[in-house]
């Protein structure tokens, strides 16, 4: 994908992201800066504190130093680009940042993750109020750690930090996982449509709340019928297709089908078309699939699914 941003934010906090530690916060929440959503604001609206902001806002600072903040990537990987984005903070943004990342095992401690070997991944940039700052990051090796330094203080609504998925999947050894999820390194590579909503939805962790937290296309008025494709999370065989349409009441799909490849020229069927039901987690039993490294789920004619999940076991060597 040319454009990062189409690639999942690892940071986000409903994808298990986290903000450990910061050097400051005194008149807003680290914990804002991977919140899902835009950020919000209300003019006006004053606490103890001064300005309430939908961001990260540190002091001023009076001393010599810089301001951070150290977020756990809810999914490591491969950062591809970053997004610091300072909506709504117009005389008291950052003049400067700069992003190191890290990758360390286990779950490290604030102090543990203060001690660890960082590699700077942005230099430090220029930055402007009230402003989304798109950064290219060319760093090939997988992080599970970012750390965001502002130049000297103020405040960052966001931080996203765009790239693929590398899940040690050695834990799973020995058993079954969803070849599907993004949390395991799946990644949507291609849709037909995406009006409403996002396919990358789809691979999600948890369940969705609502219909926009599907995938869900426009209405086809022409024939043919609307799909997306899915790389596994490594070659596997699929054992257990989970359908799932729930809050799609009057827009779901009359059937679904799932074919599969391992090599992109030649494709087997997965599951034959099968009808659907609206508001309904379908499960289907899958018999002598072959291994397969990329699926492709087909719905006719149009509409939304909230989740897709396929169990099975990775393939040997």
């Amino acid at each position: 994908m040319s454009d990062f941003t189409a690639l999942p934010d690892l940071a986000l906090r409903t994808l298990g992201g986290s903000v450990v530690a910061a050097s400051d916060e005194s008149f807003a929440e680290r914990e804002n800066l991977i919140s899902p959503g835009r950020p919000a604001f209300q003019p006006h609206t004053f606490g103890p504190k001064g300005q309430r902001y939908d961001g990260w806002e540190t002091r001023r600072r009076r001393e010599p130093g810089h301001d951070w903040a150290l977020v756990r990537l809810g999914l490591p990987g491969l950062i591809r680009g970053l997004v610091i984005d300072t909506a709504w903070f117009t005389g008291n943004y950052p003049p400067q940042a700069s992003v190191e990342a890290a990758a360390l095992d286990g779950h490290p401690t604030p102090a543990e993750l203060q001690a660890a070997e960082w590699t700077q991944i942005l230099a430090p940039s220029d930055l402007t109020g009230d402003a989304e700052h798109l950064f290219t990051v060319t760093d090939p090796r997988r992080h599970t750690h970012v750390r965001l330094n502002i130049f000297p203080d103020g405040g960052v609504a966001r931080l996203r930090v765009h790239g693929e998925v590398r899940a040690d999947l050695s834990v799973y050894d020995g058993l079954g996982l969803d070849l599907a999820a993004l949390a395991n390194g799946a990644l949507v590579t291609g849709c037909s449509n995406e009006f409403y909503s996002s396919p990358n939805n789809l691979i999600a962790p948890g369940l969705a709340r609502h219909q926009a937290e599907g995938w869900e296309t426009a209405r086809r008025r022409g024939g043919g019928n609307d799909w997306v494709l899915i790389r596994l999370a490594g070659a596997g065989v699929v054992k257990l297709a989970e359908i799932d349409t729930t809050n799609l009441l009057f827009n779901a799909p009359s059937a679904v089908a799932i074919s599969g490849t391992a090599d992109g020229d030649t494709w087997f069927d997965i599951l034959p078309r099968t009808r659907l039901q609206p508001d309904t987690p379908h499960r289907f039993r899958i018999a002598d699939a072959p291994v397969a490294t990329h699926v492709r789920v087909d719905v006719y004619p149009d509409g939304g699914l909230a989740r897709v999940r396929l169990h099975g076991v990775l393939a040997e060597g």
